[in-house]
């Protein structure tokens, strides 16, 4: 299919007399993680005329506009014009406007009613017998006997009647009030800000009657992944679910609309140029400052460090068209979707994926005393944005976590606490002294003992992960002895950081004995020592 892009011209001023006025719904929506691309399409018969799409949202990027043509049909002058509006620019934005303007109504009218029944009521009340003024003559009325209590009945009723209507009309009133105001809050969560809309012409010639399509971004609208991960541990299988929550507020309502999710998302680009490496011998810092840098540098060292372990660990569906390009992943939502312009979330299932997995019991001794049990796959293939994921584990929902997916290799989750495996630790040796010559150095000795028990009736493997002190000056020096000795050093490449990995047979204890000792020059302030 041949596509013909233009660019697009702005004018102050746009006559439509001999516009053929055309209501070009949106066809397709293509939802990116913070905008979405919006297609509208329209049918062109053949010779030649305008193509005037109207009520287009303000707030779009005309700088994105484009517009392409069928087989058969030429495009010519573009025009876009921004102009107030005084209508509602989505169904759904018209229909709260006209409930409100009804319960509006509707309250003028129990206005009516309450000042006929206060009128009745004031008549009723006026009728007491109250003081005549000075010099007026008291006129003699003649009651029947006989009509009184058919008269005291009358007033009766008719007072009831008026204080009955004031309560019920007051009733409805707060009623009236509270859905006005309900209404309201949603119009407002409804409308996208400004109350400007646009209008896009497009003239064309056609040999044969075809299609125009507009196309251009928007902000205001896009999706958030979210994930499932359900875990078997007879099996080791882990089924990874990616679920999208889709929202909108561009103004106006997309009813019966094709949706495509993406995970790449338009932004700006530009060549980067590298800048000359300059390398500058800078003046002596005071002692005092140079001790403060140190100082300051070692206490963001465990923070950075605490931040990455938290991003680490941070009913049958219409099947989902997946694409993967060389930059994204894209799903087709099967069927034609509707999406309210009011913000409201919706939830949609894309893609099962069933992974084979390693379970493994992790132990951070240093940081936690608990054992958790995690699984480890291949990734499947396509681009995996970070977002939240609920876990289960044989069935069970165990919590929720934030999942950076790509951050690694591998597929890791964590699917709770192991009960069944126990960890004690122990400190054994804690000792200050000196140490060199004539005693010109502090030294500080250290050790720890993880005992680990087993009560699982068959074997699993275990991960214990240490991660032991790393100096980041000449002058302090760290000898570090372990038993047994890890299996590896400076695990996934993290400078410090010693694993041991063996299977943990049932019944069985293991013990890790940790020892450290620290030497630093004397009266020097050291961060980081244990």
């Amino acid at each position: 299919m041949k596509k013909t892009f233009i660019a697009v011209a702005v004018f102050c001023a746009f006559s439509g007399s001999a516009a053929a006025q055309e209501a070009a719904r949106i066809s397709r929506v293509v939802l990116y993680p913070g905008s979405a691309t919006i297609e509208r399409s329209a049918k062109v018969e053949q010779g030649g005329g305008k193509v005037v799409m109207t009520g287009l949202p303000a707030n779009f990027d005309a700088r994105t506009l484009r517009v392409e043509a069928g087989p058969g049909v030429r495009v010519g002058e573009v025009t876009v014009l921004d102009t107030g509006r005084a209508e509602a620019l989505g169904g759904r934005e018209s229909q709260l406007e006209a409930k409100i303007e009804a319960l509006k109504d509707e309250k003028s009218a129990l206005d009516v009613e309450v000042k006929t029944a206060e009128m009745l009521r004031d008549y009723l009340t006026g009728m007491n017998v109250r003081p005549l003024p000075e010099g007026e003559k008291t006129q003699n009325i003649y009651i029947d006997g006989k009509s009184i209590p058919q008269v005291l009945e009358a007033i009766r009723k008719g007072a009831t009647d008026a204080y009955g209507v004031l309560q019920r009309v007051e009733l409805r009133k707060r009623n009236v009030d509270r859905q006005i105001a309900a209404l309201e809050r949603d119009l407002g969560r409804l409308r996208s800000g400004a109350r400007d809309a646009r209008t896009v012409s497009i003239a064309y010639s056609a040999s044969k009657p075809g299609e125009l399509r507009a196309v251009y971004q928007v902000a205001n609208a896009g999706w958030k992944p979210a994930y499932r991960a359900y875990l078997d541990s007879t099996t080791s299988k882990v089924e990874l679910e990616r679920v999208a929550t889709v929202q909108q507020r561009t103004g106006e309502d997309w009813r019966g609309v094709t949706l495509r999710l993406a995970t790449g998302q338009p932004r700006s680009a530009q060549v980067v140029d590298p800048n000359p490496w300059q390398i500058l011998v800078q003046p002596a810092l005071p002692a005092s400052a140079s001790v403060n840098a140190l100082l300051m540098s070692e206490a963001r060292a465990p923070k950075a460090l605490g931040d990455r372990r938290r991003d680490e660990n941070a009913a049958p569906a219409p099947i989902v068209a997946q694409f993967h390009t060389e930059y994204a992943t894209e799903f087709e939502v099967p069927g034609r979707v509707d999406l309210a312009a009011d913000g409201r979330e919706v939830g949609v299932s894309l893609i099962k994926d069933s992974v084979a997995a390693k379970q493994r019991i992790r132990i951070v001794p240093r940081s936690d005393a608990t054992a958790m049990v995690t699984a480890e796959g291949e990734l499947p293939e396509g681009v995996w944005i970070p977002g939240d994921v609920q876990l289960y584990r044989d069935g069970s929902y165990i919590g929720s976590t934030f999942w950076q997916a790509q951050a690694k290799e591998k597929m890791v989750l964590p699917f709770g606490r192991d009960d069944r495996v126990t960890v004690a630790v122990k400190r054994v040796k804690n000792r200050t002294g000196n140490s060199g010559f004539v005693g010109t150095r502090s030294e500080r000795q250290i050790a720890d003992l993880y005992t680990i028990t087993s009560r699982h009736k068959v074997a699993v493997d275990l991960l214990l992960l240490e991660a032991s002190p790393v100096p980041v000056s000449d002058q302090i020096k760290v000898e570090a002895v372990f038993e047994p000795k890890p299996k590896t050093v400076n695990w996934e490449d993290r400078r410090g950081v010693v694993a041991w990995e063996q299977p943990l047979k049932p019944g069985e204890t293991l013990k890790f004995v940790t020892d450290y000792t620290i030497t630093y020059p004397k009266d020097t302030p050291i961060a980081g020592l244990p």
